[in-house]
């Protein structure tokens, strides 16, 4: 194990030996393995977002197993999925790629201005399924974020007794927020800080805008000039909002975007200090070869053989 990995896990010296551990496995796994830096393919859109929407376009990605294979060419540092679709590949590719679970969903069937998840697997599967970590969604911003945030309090506590790592997905929803509101700088670096502050050890976010959205939060902003001009500026905002850089966080990669846009996005992650992408639709959503490719530069562009 290298100096910089060695650096990153003492930032969770609270945390059991099994934790810390599994962490290293994330970070020492894959093309990626010793840089500090994770790719991580999530494929939760099935449930998310419906089956024709995230398969159509390429659909050897019905298949649950595809999805382990194409994380495990490209060289990703692990691979998180619901319950579903890990149970059903997990015996073909046994102790391949750090596996995450996802342990709640959401679906779009009824149009929820402030939403919550289902809580859908728990830690006794993750372990059943030889996973490192699990996976929690948080909607800061919804008028049931309480309740989720108790939801997640209760499967850290039971994950760190078990030494497994926590992965929040902290995306800022709900009626209080417009919807330009919810990639904004002041709500997603909010939103990283309640992950952070809730035990996370790993957190993803979304990538912000220039935008500020509570008035309270401009004051603040133009008061004390903080920067947010470019999109590297704003990751190093959220990075050093999660603690001053001491939690890993890793940015999502949205809806399918011009690959060029993609690749500018992970060139002011690595500027802005942040550790890295988790890309979903972006990836599976093209074939194979296309994707190994994608993934492939942007691995490069964080390994910094690619500018």
């Amino acid at each position: 194990m290298n100096d910089r990995i060695r650096e990153i896990l003492s930032w969770y010296n609270s945390e059991n030996p099994g934790i810390r551990t599994n962490l290293a496995r994330m970070l020492n796994h894959g093309r990626l393995a010793g840089t500090g830096k994770m790719v991580i393919l999530p494929v939760d859109q099935g449930f998310e977002h419906g089956p024709a929407r995230s398969f159509a376009p390429n659909p050897a990605g019905y298949d649950p197993r595809y999805h382990f294979q194409l994380a495990i060419e490209a060289g990703c540092n692990a691979y998180a999925a619901p319950l579903g679709f890990i149970e059903a590949g997990v015996a073909d590719f046994a102790g391949e790629i750090p596996l995450i679970l996802k342990c709640n969903n959401h679906d779009v069937l009824n149009d929820e201005k402030d939403p919550i998840s289902a809580v859908t697997a728990g830690v006794e599967d993750a372990l059943r399924l030889g996973c490192v970590a699990v996976g929690f969604t948080i909607y800061p911003g919804s008028t049931e974020r309480t309740e989720m945030y108790e939801q997640l309090r209760e499967l850290t506590l039971e994950a760190k007794s078990a030494g497994l790592a926590t992965v929040v997905w902290s995306y800022p929803r709900g009626s209080s927020l417009s919807k330009e509101g919810e990639t904004a700088i002041d709500v997603v670096t909010y939103a990283a800080q309640i992950a952070a502050q809730l035990g996370a050890d790993i957190i993803k976010v979304k990538l912000p805008s220039a935008k500020v959205e509570l008035p309270e939060a401009q004051k603040v902003y133009q008061k004390y000039e903080i920067p947010t001009a470019t999109l590297a500026d704003r990751v190093r905002h959220v990075i050093q909002s999660a603690f001053n850089g001491r939690r890993i966080v890793i940015f999502s990669g949205g809806a399918a975007a011009a690959d060029e846009q993609v690749f500018n996005e992970a060139r002011a992650i690595r500027d802005g200090g942040g550790f890295g992408s988790i890309i979903g639709r972006n990836s599976f959503q093209r074939k194979k070869e296309d994707a190994l490719k994608f993934l492939g530069t942007i691995m490069a562009i964080y390994e910094g053989s690619l500018q």
